[in-house]
């Protein structure tokens, strides 16, 4: 697991970061082949949250999120977006592509591994799909989450 991983995972809502660790390395241990996974993104501040929303909004740049701040699972720390590192160097988004010849795509072979732990893929969404989206299916309700107090490191209490 690289230490960009390691680093976005420690910042994740407490009560997912051993489930995450877990779903990476088994996801890692899957992958026998070139690739493995990074989570490119987990934890988004509401400053940041809004950024990405004014995209193709507001600002130019093609749309990448519906909500802006509170309205993401990732404002909360229970979602990630993942990529494929290839060869320890190069992201790779592609979702159809076998890196290990084991005839399952590889990120295919994640999703699966995800739904496991009981984690939604956003490749599953009817609208706006988002392939690189990931988030723990018990806690995907922004609305629910943005009425919890949290603790003192601002976290949701659950």
């Amino acid at each position: 697991m690289d230490k960009y991983t390691k680093q976005r995972i420690q910042k994740l809502h407490p009560s997912v970061r051993d489930e995450v660790y877990k779903i990476i390395e088994e996801c890692n241990i899957s992958l026998t082949g070139k690739a493995k996974i990074r989570i490119t993104q987990g934890l988004r501040t509401f400053e940041e949250q809004d950024e990405l929303y004014a995209l193709g909004r507001t600002k130019p740049g093609k749309k990448v999120t519906n909500g802006n701040a509170g309205k993401s699972i990732h404002n909360y720390g229970f979602a990630v977006d993942i990529c494929l590192i290839i060869d320890d160097k190069i992201a790779s988004w592609d979702t159809v592509k076998d890196w290990d010849n084991d005839t399952i795509a590889d990120w295919y072979e994640c999703v699966k591994i995800f739904a496991k732990y009981g984690w939604n893929w956003g490749g599953n969404w009817k609208n706006f799909k988002d392939l690189p989206h990931f988030e723990k299916k018990e806690y995907n309700n922004w609305r629910k989450l943005s009425k919890l107090k949290k603790d003192k490191n601002d976290y949701v209490i659950l």
